[in-house]
């Protein structure tokens, strides 16, 4: 039986289409790529929940959640819990720049391994570790331009629950 989470992640874009991306590792699942973010606590709307953990592991103050970009589920192991995390992912705009501040406690305590900035043609190369969500690289090509264009219009994808690949 797993444990309910509820989580928020900001995918953040720059000017020039990349996203940032951090490098994580987890005991089930393995190391892989994923917006900053986390779980909501209580009393937190989902995008209170993106804003607040997109400080947390950046210490970017400046940068709100925009659209919703997609939902999904998934399972994996945290700090020991088995849970089932139900995700909320949010688009968002900011400029290229690394982390501020000193983050690396907070980045301890997840599991969090590197950043980077992933380039459009980057992400649709094959990878050496996997995205989460695992769709992430086509779920950002069919939003980029309008985004970038400051057309604000998304049209949320919903992907109910998805397996962990193997690793």
């Amino acid at each position: 039986m797993r444990t309910p989470r509820r989580a928020a992640r900001t995918a953040v874009l720059e000017p020039g289409g990349a996203v940032f991306l951090l490098r994580s590792d987890n005991s089930e699942v393995g190391v892989h790529w994923n917006m900053p973010g986390g779980g909501i606590e209580d009393g937190e709307s989902p995008t209170t929940g993106a804003r607040r953990e997109l400080w947390e592991e950046t210490g970017w103050t400046d940068l709100e959640p925009g659209p919703l970009l997609c939902t999904w589920e998934h399972d994996f192991t945290w700090h020991g819990i088995p849970v089932r995390q139900s995700e909320h992912i949010y688009l968002g705009r900011g400029p290229r720049r690394g982390p501020v501040g000193d983050v690396s406690e907070m980045h301890r305590a997840d599991g969090i391994l590197d950043w980077r900035w992933w380039t459009p043609e980057e992400l649709s190369a094959p990878a050496a570790d996997p995205f989460w969500p695992p769709k992430l690289p086509e779920l950002l090509a069919g939003v980029r331009d309008d985004w970038l264009a400051g057309r604000d219009a998304v049209t949320p994808v919903h992907f109910g629950y998805v397996p962990n690949q193997p690793r």
